[in-house]
């Protein structure tokens, strides 16, 4: 076997980078930079605990995209099926050994960092899903047996996922498995009818699939002042902050609401009320 001199492997690297979409990149870079300067805020202009974690955070995730960015399709085509298998046994691993939090066992505990296998399926549903219709024809897309498959490759994961419970990331499960699923040929008729059975099937969910706290959340989506003092209560102090900073804001660095600590979470799901004020 002949082995590739300097030059040769220059080329390759270089081959290789152009593989990456460096606008992208570029729109992830700028994006994060706002979310550092976000969270420098909410911290009262210091880097710790949260912008300074951030930043090495998004290092190791910039670096194992563009070395992802890097590996030829075929890599992940013949990958797709073992990583959803992997993500499966991940997720049933939470289940039955994982470590509890919120009211919820999503968490694999590896020492220095905790895993959440259900981010894991997420790339790896899409995967999976871009494997298996790649190899159907398009005119065989349309017929159900065809589509049995794929809906086992979904319904498995976000029964696990539902089951932990965590309703939010099996939406987005079943929400990226559909634009797949359409993007792929399926009839919109077939998505219409599926949406007639849901929306049939609102009263039993409501009554026997959802968690109270889930209950609570939806209640308080649609009617925050129903219990501000309570379940309501971070949705009203977010909605204060932005009616706090008006239009063009008090200025960096000089929000009330957010600086007094009245908005809960203002790191992770309220960060806007710290853009906002």
């Amino acid at each position: 076997m002949r082995t590739m001199n300097l030059a040769e492997e220059r080329t390759s690297v270089l081959r290789r980078l152009g593989f990456v979409n460096w606008g992208l990149t570029l729109s992830i870079c700028f994006a994060a930079a706002v979310g550092f300067v976000l969270l420098y805020s909410a911290a009262g202009g210091e880097f710790f605990p949260w912008a300074a974690a951030q930043m090495g955070r998004f290092g190791v995730a910039l670096l194992v995209m563009i070395v992802t960015a890097t590996i030829p399709p075929r890599f992940w085509y013949r990958l797709a099926y073992w990583m959803w298998g992997l993500s499966v046994l991940l997720l049933l691993a939470a289940e039955f050994g994982g470590v509890e939090g919120g009211g919820a066992e999503r968490w694999i505990d590896l020492g220095p960092f905790r895993l959440q296998p259900s981010e894991v399926m997420k790339i790896a549903l899409v995967l999976v899903l871009a494997r298996y219709f790649h190899a159907v024809r398009f005119e065989h897309v349309r017929r159900i047996r065809t589509l049995v498959p794929p809906l086992l490759l979904l319904v498995i994961p976000a029964a696990l996922v539902l089951k932990q419970p965590d309703l939010g990331t099996t939406v987005i499960l079943i929400a990226v498995a559909g634009i797949i699923f359409f993007l792929s040929g399926v009839r919109w008729w077939k998505f219409a009818l599926v949406g007639v059975a849901v929306a049939a099937a609102v009263p039993l969910i409501w009554t026997y699939g959802l968690q109270t706290y889930q209950k609570k959340r939806l209640l308080t989506f649609l009617d925050p002042s129903s219990d501000p003092l309570g379940a309501g209560f971070h949705i009203t102090q977010a909605k204060i902050a932005l009616g706090s900073g008006g239009v063009f804001g008090k200025g960096f660095l000089n929000g009330t609401q957010i600086h007094l600590n009245f908005v809960p979470e203002m790191h992770t799901d309220f960060i806007l009320a710290v853009l906002a004020e």
